[in-house]
């Protein structure tokens, strides 16, 4: 990105113009006393971007800070995984939750436990199991006796929800409504226990990981559910060379020195620092073009999609898309961002989003397949975006 400073009539720099690698551009406004918003506008040259321009650089590199450090804690425990990791990490820092998918012994719940480690937060595990109730992840009322006077009082009970960071593990294995427990938490960050509702810690961040292999005895999670995750992330076998690295550290002695790098206060801030991130309406116009393409039934949308998708993405899915981006950017030293961004996120944000119909599960097509084609054939370049009679249907749907 090339910054272009602009003076005024007293011959200070007035306006910072930003030319971004796709060709769009935008103007920040700087007011004349040197403090507040900063605000946007569009050049001729490109299209306007949405939200305020990030002024603290001390923040921008303390996100990128703070990443270094949590990688570098958890590498004492983990052992590769380095794209698991950056999705929790874009998660946590978009203020929202991660539900990861892979088979047993892959270190899913170490990873998940070692990073709470990293963060001065509440943790609680929830092992969620057939016989689990709500009751018993939200709390109770309970009756309990006043010594002083001798009346009798309800007191709310907090169950294990009531913590900054929540690991439910394998939470496809326990029945729906203790799943729908997880709902008003996850959305709304509130529990409503009898005709009391009761907020949620904030920082609060739900990791749920869950085995794709075991089907006896599970509950798959209904569509509702998965879409409050922000991602759905497949945890893969490790390489060669990792597992021998595993293989080597976990068969001696050895003692981690895993220390807390971020408090809650400052978790809060580097949120907040992520939605200041400023976005051209290019790529706004690219993410809707990818989730818009999903979506049965619609104008613009290509051949394969009608032929091997059911049901497609939801709004929310654009808004994961911008915010992960805008997360993903700061994490990798830039104020701005991409097509590429999108790109890097559409799976985990669109898997879980998209149901694939009985022809495409027959031939083996998987919704990552989808997406692969999709941002295969979906233009990144404004011009070339714009111009496509394809894509024209779908702007003006």
């Amino acid at each position: 990105m090339l910054g272009i400073g602009e003076r005024g009539k007293l011959g200070k720099i007035s306006a910072l113009k930003y030319v971004y690698p796709d060709g769009a551009s935008l103007t920040s406004f700087i007011p004349s006393c040197g403090q507040g918003t900063r605000f946007m506008s569009s050049s001729a040259s490109g299209p306007a971007a949405s939200g305020p321009v990030i002024g603290d650089s001390a923040a921008v590199g303390k996100l990128a800070e703070a990443r270094k450090k949590i990688v570098e804690q958890l590498s004492q425990v983990i052992v590769g995984q380095q794209h698991v990791i950056d999705d929790l990490l874009i998660s946590l820092f978009s203020r929202s939750h991660c539900l990861l998918e892979g088979v047993p012994g892959l270190a899913k719940t170490l990873m998940i436990s070692t990073l709470a480690r990293t963060l001065d937060l509440s943790f609680s595990r929830i092992q969620f199991t057939p016989d689990l109730m709500p009751a018993d992840i939200t709390g109770t009322e309970i009756i309990e006796e006043n010594k002083t006077t001798g009346a009798r009082e309800r007191r709310f009970l907090e169950g294990p929800l009531f913590a900054n960071i929540v690991l439910a593990d394998e939470i496809n294995r326990t029945p729906p409504k203790t799943q729908a427990a997880l709902l008003e938490a996850m959305q709304e960050r509130t529990v409503t226990v009898g005709r009391k509702r009761h907020s949620m810690a904030d920082p609060f961040f739900v990791l749920a990981t869950q085995n794709p292999i075991e089907q006896e005895g599970t509950y798959p999670l209904p569509e509702a559910q998965q879409d409050r995750f922000m991602f759905k992330v497949f945890v893969n076998y490790p390489t060669f060379h990792e597992e021998f690295e595993v293989a080597r550290r976990t068969t001696t002695v050895q003692v981690d020195r895993v220390q807390p790098v971020l408090t809650g206060q400052e978790i809060a801030e580097l949120q907040r620092v992520v939605r200041e991130v400023p976005v051209t309406d290019h790529v706004v116009r690219y993410a809707l073009s990818l989730v818009r393409q999903t979506r049965m039934n619609q104008p613009g949308i290509p051949d394969f999609v009608r032929d091997q998708v059911s049901w497609g993405a939801g709004p929310r899915a654009v808004q994961f898309l911008i915010l992960g981006g805008k997360a993903r950017a700061l994490l990798h030293g830039r104020t701005h961002v991409s097509t590429d961004d999108i790109q890097a996120l559409a799976k985990p944000v669109l898997r879980h989003r998209m149901v694939v119909n009985f022809a495409a599960e027959a031939e083996g097509v998987t919704s990552d397949d989808v997406i692969e084609r999709l941002v295969a054939t979906t233009p990144t370049k404004e011009d070339e975006l714009t111009s496509d009679a394809r894509f024209q249907k779908i702007f003006a749907s």
